[in-house]
């Protein structure tokens, strides 16, 4: 769930797409032109959003949310995939008639490692637009990222007229699943996901650093808290961890649960909401440095939420959308 210029927005299951101009009072069903759940979805200014989904989808609104189109989807991933591929295996290949015999043997290994890659582009394309997307970011009208499944990591310059494959810039060996990006206020980018991982761009996403991870489980939310350099990272178990340093170094913050945390909200003067499972709402009033916890009564997931005003949030998820305080409670 979003706010954009006064308008709720949300997304979610069997593409649905909804909106509500008065705070959440009436809702409005959007025209849609997918039914694939719908997991995440960012607004650059007033009219530009962006939503991703299973199936690889992306689709694109540039009027607050009522009409969207599909710009793009996991049958075109996987053919920009296989002619990534399928490049690079020509191009290490081709080295390896001039390598220097001290500099074969690591050739012949990477020569193996683009062999592989091909062979796991070419099967995934006979299953289909199977992977989903899990989040996306974008920091102006043309320049976006869209992170999900199996390291999908995709770039736009040109509002997602065209996407570009950057799975290959961060170290992900493993294709361990990319849950969330987030930019924070210095400006450096940061994706987390499964078992642990953490990457961090601090120029505009060109290149990607792999972080000392503060935990080995998977992370499923980042997000900043309006202080320069300070990230929170949080996920399964009630994990939670916050860097004031860009992720340099991490402290463990005790968030009194062992709740799943799924996504976070802030109205950038220190007050932070995290939503979770089981009816899960941690509210933190200094920053993320401590959290207080509300179990809604419903025990129902909570998959994200977005501050209306300094008293009022909307919190969606299992039940649906509710209307509550930052610390969760029914209004």
């Amino acid at each position: 769930v979003s706010i954009v210029d006064g308008r709720l927005i949300a997304v979610g299951e069997r593409g649905v797409i909804v909106y509500s101009d008065d705070a959440g009072e009436i809702w409005h069903q959007a025209l849609v032109p997918v039914s694939t759940t719908l997991t995440a979805m960012h607004f650059v200014d007033g009219f530009n959003g962006w939503a991703v989904g299973h199936s690889g989808v992306i689709l694109h609104s540039k009027d607050r949310g009522a009409n969207w189109e599909l710009q793009f989807d996991g049958n075109q991933a996987n053919k920009m995939i296989i002619t990534q591929s399928e490049r690079r295996l020509a191009e290490m290949s081709a080295g390896l008639e001039t390598a220097a015999e001290d500099d074969l043997e690591d050739l012949e290994y990477q020569v193996e490692e683009a062999t592989f890659a091909l062979e796991d582009a070419r099967l995934d394309a006979e299953v289909g637009a199977s992977k989903p997307l899990l989040d996306v970011l974008f920091s102006s009208k043309f320049e976006g990222f869209a992170v999900g499944a199996y390291g999908y990591l995709f770039k736009t310059n040109n509002g997602g007229e065209t996407w570009e494959n950057y799975g290959g810039r961060i170290e992900n060996p493993d294709r361990f699943h990319l849950n969330a990006i987030a930019q924070i206020k210095s400006g450096a980018l940061f994706i987390v996901g499964e078992a642990g991982v953490v990457f961090r761009s601090k120029d505009a996403g060109e290149s990607w650093d792999t972080i000392d991870s503060p935990y080995q489980g998977s992370f499923f939310g980042v997000t900043g808290t309006g202080d320069d350099n300070v990230v929170l990272a949080f996920g399964l178990r009630g994990n939670l961890y916050r860097s004031d340093d860009e992720g340099d170094s991490w402290d463990h913050v005790d968030a009194g649960t062992e709740n799943t945390l799924m996504s976070a909200t802030n109205d950038g003067k220190g007050n932070i909401s995290i939503v979770g499972n089981s009816g899960s709402v941690l509210l933190s009033k200094d920053g993320g440095r401590s959290f207080s916890e509300t179990i809604r009564g419903n025990r129902l997931g909570n998959a994200s939420a977005v501050y209306v005003h300094a008293e009022k949030m909307a919190v969606v998820g299992e039940n649906g959308v509710n209307l509550t305080s930052p610390a969760g409670q029914n209004l």
